[in-house]
């Protein structure tokens, strides 16, 4: 596909994929997309284990790396804070809750306790994660919640790498630009994970009207995106290509556990919800009895971010082994981030299949548009 984004980042098809697992990254980059790995639980030395197995089966093709380094964070501004520091500030009242939510359906409680290493999101670790990234030829660097600091502009200019920034809204776009972000990529509501209210057919084509007077700024739209119909769709709305996530969940390759995969197969695009539950910020997951139990009158309000995150993971972990034990009441607590698109899910394919099946669906779509013109 000839276009100023497949150029500049050396791709055949603009169909990029956010995986927290290398396998989807390497097998994307491989067939002609642009595999993105979240980096966000990673440090400096198990980014280079990953990055190092990418680079030795990635083919020589493109990849890309996401950090999370939240413009926004409870802790903003304190140093040398660890993650056991830091759960020593979790309320009495959120750690019952948890506890008695564990009980009551027979989750054994989790034997994951907090380290003495760098808290949730901690940007100092995610910066120094990414200075060890550049030892390997990454072609993008992306950041989600809010304005990357300028020291991760300042390394991508200095390493010759665009810097990528995830936006919800059309001021949170302006404010990108204008601070020196490279590549937006538009995320509407329909997204799995941290995202905005509005949808990304709206959201698109109001921050590109926004952007016209900043300048050429190639926009990746985001949000719900499962086929290659869509992905069309997004492109005729000017984006330059697309941010996918929640289609690799259901790889064969993905992270993600057996449990869950039939879970999104059995799931509707209504089954899923914004909730703070789980890291203290809206993010979009599949409604479960965890996300619920939050939701109900009575229960305590999440913690801010990063503070929720360290009193959700380890139980849900806890939870992710109970059902796999078969638990039955440990099956309904099971949830993960998940976009609406979870609907278009009805089985396990490759991630290699995912792709050519975009890029199949993405030329009957085209083949149909020239078809009405020609009418």
């Amino acid at each position: 596909m000839k276009s100023p984004i497949c150029d500049r980042l050396g791709i055949e098809f603009p169909l990029f994929a956010f995986s927290h697992c290398r396998d989807v990254v390497a097998a994307v980059s491989r067939v002609g997309g642009f595999g993105v790995l979240g980096a966000t639980r990673h440090t400096p030395e198990s980014v280079e284990v990953e990055l190092n197995w990418i680079d030795d089966h990635v083919d020589g093709k493109p990849y890309g790396l996401d950090v999370l380094i939240p413009e926004n964070l409870a802790t903003r501004g304190e140093k040398g804070l660890t993650a056991r520091a830091l759960a020593d500030r979790i309320p009495q009242e959120h750690r019952d809750f948890v506890a008695e939510l564990l009980k009551r359906n027979n989750v054994p409680p989790p034997a994951d306790s907090a380290r003495d290493g760098a808290p949730p999101y901690d940007p100092d670790q995610a910066l120094q994660t990414l200075e060890a990234a550049f030892r390997h030829p990454i072609k993008l660097i992306a950041n989600a919640l809010g304005v990357p600091p300028p020291s991760m502009i300042e390394l991508g200019k200095r390493h010759g790498v665009p810097v990528a920034a995830l936006v919800g809204a059309k001021e949170h776009a302006i404010r990108q630009v204008k601070a020196g972000v490279d590549v937006l990529v538009v995320q509407g509501a329909e997204a799995g994970g941290h995202c905005g209210e509005v949808s990304t057919l709206v959201l698109v084509p109001e921050v590109l009207k926004a952007l016209k007077p900043l300048g050429d700024i190639p926009v990746l739209a985001a949000g719900g995106i499962m086929t290659g119909r869509q992905m069309a769709a997004c492109m005729a709305l000017g984006a330059a290509g697309v941010w996918t996530g929640s289609v690799w969940l259901a790889t064969t390759e993905s992270e993600t556990s057996e449990i869950f995969r039939e879970k999104m197969i059995a799931a509707t695009s209504r089954d899923t919800v914004r909730s703070r539950g789980r890291t203290g910020k809206p993010s979009r997951q599949l409604r479960s009895s965890w996300t619920d139990a939050w939701e109900r009158p009575g229960s305590p309000q999440p913690l801010p971010m990063p503070l929720q995150s360290l009193i959700s993971e380890g139980a849900l972990r806890a939870i992710e082994r109970s059902a796999a034990a078969g638990n039955p009441a440990a099956r309904d607590l099971v949830t993960y981030f998940v976009g609406q698109g979870v609907g278009l899910i009805d089985s396990v394919k490759s991630a290699r299949q995912v792709v050519e099946e975009f890029k199949l669906d993405f030329a009957d779509a085209l083949e149909d548009l020239q078809n009405l013109l020609q009418a």
